[in-house]
């Protein structure tokens, strides 16, 4: 590798043997390095390859002024989260997470507790990405010496929910009450308590998660399975009335109209849900 440019005395930005453009992380690496020469190699640690330019050069900026502490504890948490949950993650990750990583521990050094109104439903609705946060704040305990509160785990998650499905962290944040929200109109409407121990319910959540996918990266399903629409309407309908109510609260919350199947296939789920209570 060749080196590009000295970001700090631990990190550079380099040339691999292909010519594309890499950040190497190592400590001493940066220091008395110049560019044009030979990356030491014996003091590489960490190499990222980040293909969007504009985030390469945010992931070099962000990193200029950072402990190497913070930046490899960042890396690692992502490695385990792709490595052992097989999450499929935006590189955008690279960015945010050490950003608030880095900034979490600056603010609970100043005695800073932020609470976090969501975590509950986090913890509820999306826990493989909650227990990425307890495993990072697992990490910084361990390596940094700080005992952040559980408040951070649930932040945490949230960059993975966003890095997940490729939105914008402020999107990411209303994805736990919206799908508590579905569920709650879901039972209010049928009048039931759903078995949240059943695999139906789970695979109920999974598909309202993937539906609040679809909608923030306008990939909704279009009309086209009327026929089978009708029968649901007319077989199920109590099922598909309740599914009409959710369409119409996520278009009052996000302004996205459902098509027919997107409302077909939910009150399928409700059916499903529903009949585990029956088992």
């Amino acid at each position: 590798m060749i080196i590009d440019k000295v970001i700090n005395n631990n990190i550079i930005s380099a040339y691999d043997e292909e010519g594309r453009e890499v950040v190497v992380m190592g400590r001493g690496l940066g220091f008395g390095a110049r560019p044009g020469r030979k990356v030491a190699e014996n003091k590489v640690e960490k190499i990222f390859r980040i293909q969007s330019r504009t985030l390469a050069e945010q992931f070099k900026d962000l990193l200029a002024g950072m402990p190497i502490e913070h930046v490899a504890l960042s890396s690692d948490v992502i490695a385990y989260a792709r490595e052992q949950l097989n999450l499929e993650l935006n590189q955008s990750i690279y960015v945010t997470l050490t950003d608030h990583i880095d900034f979490a521990i600056t603010r609970y050094r100043q005695g800073i507790r932020p609470r976090n109104a969501l975590l509950w439903e986090i913890r509820r609705f999306y826990s493989r990405e909650y227990q990425i946060g307890q495993y990072a704040l697992q990490m910084i305990r361990e390596r940094l010496q700080v005992d952040l509160p559980e408040d951070e785990a649930g932040f945490i998650a949230l960059h993975f929910i966003n890095a997940e499905y490729g939105t914008d962290i402020r999107d990411a944040a209303r994805f736990p009450n919206l799908v508590g929200d579905i569920l709650d109109i879901a039972q209010s409407e049928l009048g039931i308590r759903f078995d949240e121990n059943s695999l139906h319910y789970e695979r109920f959540v999974t598909h309202i998660k993937f539906l609040i996918q679809r909608i923030y990266r306008n990939e909704l399903l279009k009309e086209q399975d009327h026929e089978l629409a009708e029968i649901m309407k007319k077989k199920y309908r109590n099922e598909y009335e309740c599914s009409r109510k959710i369409a119409a609260y996520i278009k009052q919350e996000t302004g996205n109209e459902l098509s027919g199947d997107e409302i077909m296939y939910l009150a399928i789920h409700i059916r499903r849900v529903t009949m585990a209570g029956d088992e």
